[in-house]
């Protein structure tokens, strides 16, 4: 399949799901709820690299970009409408990363309502990340958590491979007032901040891979615990992790 289709079944799903959540606005405010607690437990579980050093920028590109809680509607019509043009107008490479980015966050999207009706299905007496982790024991899904890193880990170096293509950096600038102009300055933005982050951590010797291998550790970690560890060890380590969140 190709890059263009890959873009646009992925944001026919994303859409399908919010059209789910208009129609329940408990669910849209339950899945709201996990997506902000996902997004302050990433910033706990990397505040260390957020407070400073030479991979923050990187870390801060991954929680506001991946793991973040904001509203992405408008960036998701903009992939829809240039999905075709984007293999027209940039390498195969941008392309292909494009679609995976939006894989990913289709990805994303599925399990978060899935989470969000366990949510609500679940006892509401319980504390915030009490009632997260049974969410998440009771949606369950290995295979697919397991597909969501290994892909945000593809995005990361895909994104470091085309920080080094000669030339990109240049293209993009060029396109920043024809992409405002067309109506796409929501990609374009994600396209510059991507192509800044990982120039800076391309030039660094082992600077992607130490970054990705510590990315890919902290989180099998946590997918460990919340698979096979015990509900309360669960909670009591979130809890620490979202109070590190910056």
């Amino acid at each position: 399949m190709d890059a263009a289709q890959r873009i646009r079944d992925a944001v026919a799903s994303v859409a399908k799901l919010r059209q789910q959540s208009a129609a329940e606005p408990r669910l849209a405010l339950a899945v709201q709820a996990i997506k902000r607690l996902q997004a302050q437990r990433f910033a706990g579980s990397y505040a260390d690299l957020l407070a400073g050093g030479s991979f923050q920028a990187v870390a801060r590109f991954f929680l506001d970009e991946l793991y973040g809680d904001r509203d992405d509607s408008e960036r998701d019509a903009q992939f829809a409408r240039i999905a075709g043009a984007l293999e027209s107008l940039f390498p195969e490479a941008v392309a292909t990363t494009a679609a995976a980015l939006a894989e990913l966050h289709a990805l994303t999207e599925q399990l978060d309502h899935a989470m969000g009706r366990a949510w609500l299905d679940g006892p509401h007496s319980l504390s915030r990340t009490r009632r997260y982790v049974e969410a998440w024991q009771a949606v369950g899904q290995p295979a697919l958590r397991k597909q969501q890193l290994d892909t945000a880990l593809v995005v990361g170096e895909d994104l470091v491979r085309l920080a080094r293509m000669p030339g990109l950096g240049l293209m993009l600038k060029m396109m920043r007032k024809p992409a405002h102009a067309a109506g796409l300055g929501a990609i374009q933005a994600l396209l510059e901040h991507g192509f800044e982050t990982f120039s800076a951590l391309a030039r660094r010797r082992e600077g992607v891979a130490a970054f990705l291998a510590l990315l890919r550790e902290r989180e099998e970690a946590l997918l460990e615990l919340l698979f096979e560890g015990q509900a309360v060890a669960c909670e009591t380590q979130l809890d620490r992790l979202l109070g590190q969140a910056r």
